[in-house]
C-alpha cells in the first residue's frame, strides 16, 4: 500500500501520463463532425454493456390524477429480467408534449430515487423521505411536477441500488461495483446503457413529441444528463446542475472521485486515457446544453469547472453553434437545485423548444 505522504506525487505521476488522446483539441484538424462520430463510438465501447433488443414491455401499475397533470406509477424492462419501476407525468390534453427525462441524485441517500424528483403517490410510505429530501436540496420543490404543471411529459426511474430497487448502502456500492468487474461490466456503464433506454422508451411513447427530449439532473443526475446527450440523439438538450469538471481537478487526494464508492456510478474503465470529463460532455455539440454550478460547490471547485466550461465552449464553437451552449457560475451557490437555478432551467427549456 502507498503510504499517505506519497499519494500526492503519485497522483501527478498518473496525471501526467494522462494525455487524452481522443480529445478534438489533441488533433483540431479532425473534421469536427468526424471526431464527434468517433468519440461518441469510443464513449459507447466503454460502457462494457452490448446493445440488447429486449422490449420495453410496460404495465400500468397505478395512476393518480393531480393539479392539470395525471401521475402514472408503470413497470418496463431496461435489459433482460430486469423489470424497473418508473414514474410517469402526463399533463392532460391530446398531446404529443415536449417530454423532460430526470434523472436523480445520488446523494449516498438510497432509500428513494425516483421520489427524489416526482412527489410519490399520497399512500406511498416515501412520501414523508421525499418531502425531507427535496427541502433540503430541491428549493422544497418537485422539480417533476413542477415540469409537468408547466405541460411536459416527465419520466423518471430509480437507479439500480435505490429506491424500490435497493437498497445500498455507502460501504456496498464497492462490492457491487467490483462484482460488475469481476463479470467483465462495470456499474458505470450498466447505469447509463439504463439511462439510454428510459430515453429510448420516452421517446416513443405516442404521448411524447420526439423532436423536443431533455434530460435534466444534480448532482450525480447532471452527470448522466450530460452523459445521456453525448451518447444519444434520442436527447435533443440536456440541463446539468452541479455537475461539471475537469479529471486533473478531480484527481486531489480526498476528492470523491478518488475514494472508490460513490465514484463507481462515474467511472468507467479506461476512459479517462481518452477523454476528459468536459470532452465526454462535448460530444453532445452542437445540440443546446446549459450547465449551471454554484462557485462554492466543495465537490465542485471552481478553478475545475471553468476549466471544463472552455474546454466545452471550444468545441461547440467549432460545430458553429456557440449560442446553444449556456455555462453559468453562480457566486453565492453551493452543491444545490435551488428555486432560482429552477427557474433559469425552465426558462432555458422553453427558449430551446421554441426554436424552429
Amino acid at each position: 500500500m502507498l503510504a499517505e505522504a506519497a499519494l500526492p506525487t503519485f497522483y501527478q505521476q498518473l496525471k501526467d501520463e494522462v494525455r487524452f488522446t481522443a480529445a478534438w483539441q489533441a488533433d483540431p484538424s479532425l473534421a469536427i463532425l468526424s471526431w464527434r462520430q468517433h468519440a461518441r463510438e469510443r464513449l459507447r465501447l466503454a460502457l462494457l454493456w452490448p446493445e440488447q433488443a429486449v422490449p420495453f414491455s410496460p404495465v400500468l401499475l397505478a395512476q393518480e390524477s393531480r393539479n392539470g397533470y395525471q401521475a402514472e406509477r408503470w413497470l418496463i424492462s431496461l435489459t433482460a429480467g430486469n423489470p424497473v419501476p418508473v414514474l410517469l407525468l402526463r399533463p392532460h390534453g391530446t398531446g404529443p408534449f415536449p417530454a423532460v427525462l430526470l434523472l436523480h441524485d445520488h446523494g449516498a441517500h438510497f432509500s428513494i430515487g425516483k421520489e427524489k424528483l416526482v412527489q410519490p403517490f399520497a399512500s406511498d410510505s416515501k412520501l414523508a423521505d421525499a418531502l425531507a429530501w427535496v427541502k433540503r436540496h430541491y428549493g422544497g420543490k418537485f422539480i417533476g411536477d413542477e415540469l409537468a404543471q408547466q405541460g411536459y411529459l416527465v419520466l423518471a426511474a430509480d437507479t439500480l441500488g435505490w429506491g424500490e430497487r435497493g437498497s445500498l448502502t455507502y460501504d456496498t456500492q464497492q462490492a457491487l461495483a467490483a462484482n460488475f468487474l469481476q463479470l467483465g461490466r462495470s456499474l458505470a456503464g450498466f447505469a447509463a446503457y439504463e439511462d439510454l433506454r428510459l430515453a429510448a422508451f420516452l421517446k416513443q411513447l405516442a404521448a411524447s413529441d420526439d423532436n423536443r427530449i431533455a434530460a435534466i439532473g444534480f448532482s450525480m443526475g447532471a452527470f448522466r444528463a450530460w452523459q445521456l446527450s453525448a451518447l444519444t440523439d434520442d436527447i435533443q438538450a440536456a440541463a446539468a446542475i452541479s455537475w461539471m469538471t475537469t479529471l486533473d481537478t478531480t484527481m486531489t487526494p480526498g476528492n470523491n472521485q478518488l475514494r472508490g464508492q460513490s465514484a463507481f456510478w462515474m467511472t468507467h474503465p479506461g476512459l479517462a486515457a481518452q477523454l476528459d470529463y468536459p470532452h465526454i460532455a462535448a460530444i453532445a455539440a452542437p445540440k443546446p446544453a446549459l450547465f449551471i454550478t454554484g462557485a462554492k460547490d466543495k465537490l465542485m471547485p471552481a478553478t475545475g469547472t471553468l476549466q471544463a466550461y472552455q474546454q466545452l465552449q471550444h468545441v461547440w464553437q467549432a460545430h458553429g453553434a456557440a449560442q446553444q451552449l449556456v455555462t453559468e457560475l453562480w457566486p453565492e451557490m453551493g452543491h444545490e437545485f435551488t428555486q432560482a437555478q429552477q427557474q433559469r432551467v425552465w426558462q432555458w427549456l422553453a427558449e430551446v423548444f421554441s426554436q424552429p
